[in-house]
């Protein structure tokens, strides 16, 4: 499977939301890169379909190959990033024998006998719960019962996370007048305003140039923020943000502040709803309900603990 800017959203970020997927970072004049290739491709096959070998021509797609590098602070081929959940979660560099692979692998796939693809033929997931159909039973959803924003927000989440941004961008329309009201809309708005933004936006490698600089060119670190934001790379963006808040907290209207904090609410999971609890004995303290809380994200309470101390 090669990828490109076309299809990067939904064969790259949206089929690893799926399984994992090992993107092989190569260009024709690269020797180890021929050497690696067959090796995936056999590994690829070994592993039976527990994760998918997709691979991308640097000489091709050299903004994609140019982010990736930058984000993993690589500066060579072969590169391979692993993709699980929408985002890039770990990586290698160069021709390395089969055998430190299959570590790699091991470290991110599930092990082989288990998962979804080893249950009996009647215990296989129906076709409705794909992720195509799951986002149909949302636009239903929404079409039943137009003013529900919080299934709105789950459309439309679904509907970015797949790459689909022009259905998103009609779909936000009716709610976009209550984003002062709703942290998840304006959060919703904030993602759809950075793939606008990314598809004008200049290479990373012209962005960090002109931020190599002049560490003070916000414009370009936010230009990069919202490249970083497009292709659900989270942590880069708010890294990028991070910088401008240090130096300029309220740049332009609390921007880099706003877009920071958008990203979190889209990382965020929802807490899961309250449990009812056995009544209480009588003569003492009635509890209708367990309010549950969201388990604890390390790395969202990093973030956030970022942003506290460059605005304080």
């Amino acid at each position: 499977m090669d990828i490109s800017i076309q299809n990067f959203e939904t064969d790259l970020i949206h089929a690893s939301l799926q399984q994992p997927v090992l993107l092989d970072i190569w260009a024709p004049w690269c020797g180890p890169c021929k050497q690696l290739g067959p090796v995936l491709e056999s590994l690829e096959e070994n592993y039976a379909g527990r994760f998918k070998l997709a691979k991308l021509n640097a000489d091709d797609q050299p903004d994609i190959a140019g982010q990736l590098s930058q984000m993993f602070g690589v500066r060579s081929i072969p590169f391979c990033v692993m993709f699980k959940g929408g985002q890039p979660v770990d990586g290698f560099v160069g021709a390395l024998p089969e055998a430190k692979i299959r570590e790699f692998l091991d470290k991110h796939v599930e092990p082989a006998g288990e998962g979804e693809g080893d249950l009996p033929l009647e215990d296989e997931p129906e076709v409705e719960d794909s992720p195509e159909r799951a986002l149909e039973k949302l636009q239903e959803a929404v079409a039943v019962d137009p003013g529900n924003d919080g299934l709105r927000y789950d459309y439309l989440r679904a509907l970015l996370t797949a790459g689909r941004v022009a259905e998103a961008q009609r779909a936000f329309e009716p709610v976009a007048s209550k984003v002062m009201l709703d942290a998840r809309l304006a959060a919703a708005g904030h993602w759809i305003a950075a793939h606008a933004a990314a598809a004008q936006a200049r290479s990373p490698a012209a962005l960090a140039e002109a931020i190599a600089a002049n560490r003070r060119d916000f414009d370009a670190r936010f230009e990069l923020a919202q490249t970083h934001f497009a292709l659900h790379a989270f942590t880069q963006a708010m890294d990028e943000l991070l910088e401008i808040i240090m130096r300029d907290k309220t740049w332009r209207d609390e921007t880099a502040r706003k877009t920071y904090v958008a990203i979190l609410e889209l990382m965020t999971k929802p807490a899961p709803p309250k449990t009812e609890v056995a009544a209480a004995p009588k003569g003492a303290l009635e509890v209708a309900g367990k309010i549950n809380t969201a388990p604890a994200d390390p790395v969202i309470d990093q973030y956030r603990r970022k942003l506290s101390m460059a605005l304080n």
